[in-house]
This record gives C-alpha cells, structure tokens and sequence, in this order.
C-alpha cells in the first residue's frame, strides 16, 4: 500500500510520502495555508499526484500519552481527509517527530532559509517512518 504521511501545522503542513513495501517515507512537500479549504485543496494536489491508498495523519498527544486540544484538531481532520478524499486515514503518535527532523537539518549543512522550507515535510517523514515501525503496518 502506498501512504501519503501529514503533519498538520497553524500555518505549513508536512507532506511525505512511501509503502509498506520499502517502508521508506520520502519528503514531498509542504503546503502553506492557515485557510482549512485551501490546506484541503493543496492536499487534493498531493492525493492526485501521488496516489495513495490511504493517509497517515500525525496526533500530536503529550509526552505523557494524553491527548489535548490539538490531537482533537489532528482527529477532526483526519475525519474530514476521509469523508472529502473517501480514503482511510490512520492516526499516528507525532511525539518527537519534529525534533527528529531538526537532527537530521542540523547535520544536512543546509541554510536557515533552507532548513524551514524542509522541517515540515521531514516532520512527516518521521510520522510515516514510525507507522512503518508499528507491528500492523
């Protein structure tokens, strides 16, 4: 099955993609849009570009595994992904993904400017690559 990982921002939103066969998530992109309507169009771009049999949508929960007022946003959208898209979408524990993705910009070499246009899509990367890691996937 082909994927197409999320990491839902305010502003930028992460875009990976990859399959449980090679299990190798690859950034693709990010969409930049506060607007819902327009993150969903930017969204369409992807799911038609790309394919995927499903969606794997990063829930940002605590470090303590309790869910707060953004893994409720996460799961809203991940219910409006699946009735506008008509694909499954998977939620995914995001703890860490984000600081994970900066360890590997601080040793890319890459410039600040460079380094923001990719942290999202990274984010995403890491959201796929520990749904690949889970025992069903």
């Amino acid at each position: 099955m082909r994927y197409l990982a999320i990491d839902l921002g305010d502003r930028r939103t992460g875009v990976a993609c990859g399959d449980d066969i090679l299990r190798l998530p690859s950034p693709v992109g990010m969409i930049e849009a506060s607007d819902r309507e327009v993150l969903m169009k930017g969204l369409e771009k992807f799911i038609r570009e790309y394919g995927p049999d499903a969606l794997v949508v990063g829930l940002p929960v605590n470090m303590d595994g309790s869910e707060g007022p953004r893994a409720a946003l996460s799961r809203a959208f991940a219910a409006q992904c699946t009735e506008r898209f008509s694909l499954a979408c998977e939620m995914q524990d995001e703890r860490l993904t984000s600081f994970g993705a900066e360890q590997h910009l601080n040793q890319s070499g890459r410039t600040h400017a460079q380094k923001k246009k990719l942290r999202d899509a990274l984010a995403a990367c890491e959201v796929l690559r520990d749904f690949f890691g889970r025992p069903h996937a």
